[in-house]
């Protein structure tokens, strides 16, 4: 009788199957572009034989895909694979990074994060079913379009699934040293606005007070608390496009990723203090979406990690696990204290940038491994 460990993975099938995937780009602010991805999804799981929900998106965004694999105890408390087709590459992005394989890695923009995790887990579940393997658990997918904007959209239907789930698997990439995430720390955003007074800038530049100088001096003075426990990075920084006015108004958004909770909690009243007039500039902070702290080591996780552990072994790999910043949907099961495992998915490097890229040589060990969990968790 087959087991995870005889499945018949193939690397150059994964690759080309990964292709079409990486070349539909997808990122977050392009509701439509999002939504042909979720096209693709759809139909994969389909030809899997899973009843496929498409649920609409909300707030601009692209919507969802659910997908619920045939089991003979559909419905019940089993797997839930949580993973996000959105990426933060804007579409002409493969111009830059094109999809192609080169000196043992496979480079295109979202393989990493997390198009490749979320492609091995339904390889996964192909071979699985065509092993004629019966997985202990029911396993349910949730695709989302929003993770890399902080889930604003999709988090409670994330966490209802989750609370539905006796385990959640999250494909998110693994750790340059084949490890996986046993906790992600606390997650804030905001946004940061500047209002000064506008005049012409060739005429009258006295007349005016620069929104936009305010707003560098604040966006330093900001940055340069962090610390390793607490971190503040501003970006997406906006202002007027007419270089002859003196800019009355400059926004941008501000991170901050936080250790503990009340670490974040802490930041987060300190920078709303800022708020108020200086310099002339009135300075406006909002709270934007939060991520709560995923606890490392909950007993429930560290059970879940020591399977992983134990599967990644017997194929000859260490698997050390770590709490991390960067956060990811495991976030929001972690927190609800249900068995999380993030940081399943491929090994690469690169990841947000044009350098993005997995390593061909560990594609198979880490869809085993994926196939290994869902075939012995029960």
């Amino acid at each position: 009788m087959s087991t995870w460990r005889d499945l018949p993975f193939d690397t150059d099938d994964i690759i080309a199957g990964l292709k079409p995937w990486i070349e539909c780009e997808s990122p977050t602010f392009d509701a439509a572009a999002v939504d042909r991805m979720m096209d693709l999804v759809a139909l994969k799981c389909a030809e899997l034989g899973a009843v496929v929900e498409r649920i609409p998106g909300t707030l601009g965004l692209g919507g969802s895909v659910r997908a619920r694999f045939p089991h003979p105890k559909m419905g019940e408390p089993g797997i839930m694979i949580s993973g996000h087709f959105d990426t933060v590459h804007p579409v002409g992005t493969l111009a830059k990074n094109p999809f192609r394989r080169e000196g043992g890695k496979v480079y295109g923009p979202g393989i990493q994060d997390m198009k490749g995790g979320n492609y091995i887990t339904l390889e996964a579940i192909r071979r699985i079913q065509e092993a004629g393997i019966v997985t202990p658990l029911p396993i349910v997918a949730l695709f989302t379009p929003d993770e890399e904007i902080g889930t604003p959209a999709t988090r409670t239907l994330i966490e209802n699934e989750a609370l539905r789930a006796k385990y959640v698997l999250c494909p998110e990439p693994a750790h340059r040293d084949n490890g996986v995430t046993t906790g992600r720390y606390a997650i804030a955003r905001y946004k940061l606005r500047a209002s000064g007074t506008p005049s012409h800038a060739g005429a009258a530049a006295l007349a005016g007070v620069s929104a936009v100088r305010e707003l560098a001096r604040r966006i330093i003075e900001i940055e340069e608390t962090t610390t390793e426990d607490r971190s503040f990075s501003c970006n997406n920084v906006h202002t007027g496009q007419w270089v002859n006015c003196v800019p009355d108004l400059a926004t941008c958004d501000c991170l901050s990723m936080a250790k503990t909770q009340e670490l974040l909690d802490e930041g987060t009243d300190w920078l709303l203090g800022l708020a108020g007039e200086r310099n002339g500039v009135t300075f406006e902070v909002e709270r934007s979406v939060v991520r709560p702290v995923w606890e490392p080591e909950l007993p429930g996780t560290m059970d879940l990690y020591a399977k992983a552990k134990a599967l990644s072994e017997e194929l000859g790999y260490d698997m050390p696990h770590a709490s991390t910043g960067g956060g990811s949907d495991a976030n929001f099961t972690g927190a609800l204290g249900i068995p999380s495992l993030c940081s399943l998915g491929v090994k690469g490097a690169g990841l947000h940038t044009l350098n993005e890229h997995i390593d061909e040589d560990m594609i198979i060990p880490r869809t085993r491994i994926m196939a290994g969990l869902l075939t012995t968790l029960d």
